[in-house]
Order: C-alpha cells, then structure tokens, then sequence
C-alpha cells in the first residue's frame, strides 16, 4: 500500500509494483511528539553539561590556581630534611 497514492489510481501501476521484490528495511524507528521532545531535551542536557564540564577543565588547566603557580616568600613552609637511610646490615 502506498502513503501517497490515490484511492482511484488506476491498477495497471500498482500491478507493476508487485511485480517487483520489495526489499524488507532492518528496522524503523518511530518517535511522537512527546518522544521526540524529550530525545531534544536530553541531548541539550548533555551537551550542555559537557560545555560546562569542558569549560571548567580548560580554565583548570590553562589557569592553575594562583598559590600552586606562585607561592609567596613568607607563607612558604620549610620541609623537615630528608632521613637517610641506615644499612640494615649488623652493626658492630
């Protein structure tokens, strides 16, 4: 049955059509409205929490925060001296 045809056209075409294989499709893949506004919705959700998520990595990475690029002189806090290592041999 075709969507576009008339109810009076004539028989000798849609004989021709038969006439024919028609291949069957894999699948279809239907959406109302509704459907189709909530598929909308939630792509622009995620593409909008991947722009902001993708914003906030670039300014993390392009601007790191002032006290890791720059420490100040007097709230630099002196780190104990490192322990060496004693042999673990037996002593004498």
């Amino acid at each position: 049955m075709r969507l576009f045809s008339r109810k009076g056209a004539s028989t000798a075409a849609s004989s021709q059509d038969v006439a024919k294989p028609l291949k069957a499709k894999a699948f279809r893949i239907e959406l109302g409205w509704r459907g189709m506004l909530s598929l909308v919705l939630v792509c622009f959700c995620l593409f909008f929490w991947m722009f902001v998520l993708g914003i906030w990595a670039g300014q993390t990475i392009l601007f790191p925060q002032r006290e890791t690029r720059m420490p100040n002189s007097t709230s630099v806090q002196q780190s104990p001296p490192a322990r060496i290592a004693e042999p673990s041999g037996p002593s004498r």
